[in-house]
């Protein structure tokens, strides 16, 4: 089982030229009735930025995963022997549907070769492509493996994502703690399971000598 273990810091976001990837004037009065709502005024000089291009800009970027030509274009190459390839450690940043709070952590993917392999990158940013739009991680991780499944021909795809919910640890409960999801494909065996477990135990590991 190949594992590859890139921690990588960056993202991608916004959209290119001049084309709004949003509908720019809906979002800076959406973002001047919640300043209103709250008893803010948005007038006040540390807030017209907020509402006339910050706020705009990052729900612009957040929202991504909704726009099919943001999807990172997953090209295949031909490989020999149906072995495993195991991505540790993708920075997963998303949006809880019911809050519109964050949710973050930690995806870990494998998938078996079928004869062709994809790129590492396309990995992550395949990832971040789909986490960027309202969801849930239960159907979040579902969808990465479905996705994944569809966009590489893979024989088998097995993801987790470990998440903290801010829905949770800023209101509510107020407590900060770690959820963890699996999805898969159906045929996978638990011998294969093992091993994908494995490979993350040794990066959370590796993570906290």
């Amino acid at each position: 089982m190949q594992v590859d273990d890139d921690r990588p810091t960056g993202s991608t976001s916004g959209s290119a030229g001049s084309e709004r990837a949003i509908d720019w004037a809906k979002a800076q009065e959406a973002a001047r009735l919640f300043l209103e709502a709250i008893g803010e005024d948005p007038e006040r000089s540390a807030l017209v930025e907020t509402w006339q291009r910050r706020l705009p800009a990052t729900m612009e970027s957040l929202s991504e995963g909704y726009r099919i030509e943001a999807k990172p274009a997953m090209r295949t190459f031909e490989s020999e022997g149906e072995d495993w390839v195991v991505k540790t450690g993708i920075p997963v940043y998303s949006l809880c549907e019911h809050h519109l709070l964050p949710f973050y952590g930690t995806a870990h993917v494998a998938y078996r070769s079928n004869g062709s392999v994809v790129g590492l990158s396309k990995l992550i940013r395949y990832v971040q492509w789909k986490s960027r739009r309202l969801t849930i991680q239960e159907r979040l991780t579902r969808e990465l493996a479905d996705g994944l499944t569809e966009e590489i021909d893979a024989g088998n795809v097995l993801v987790e994502l470990r998440m903290t919910h801010l829905c949770e640890s800023m209101r509510g409960v107020e407590s900060e703690t770690e959820t963890t999801t699996r999805a898969s494909s159906d045929s996978t065996a638990e011998d294969e399971r093992q091993r994908f477990r494995d490979a993350i135990e040794t990066h959370e590991d590796d993570d906290h000598p």
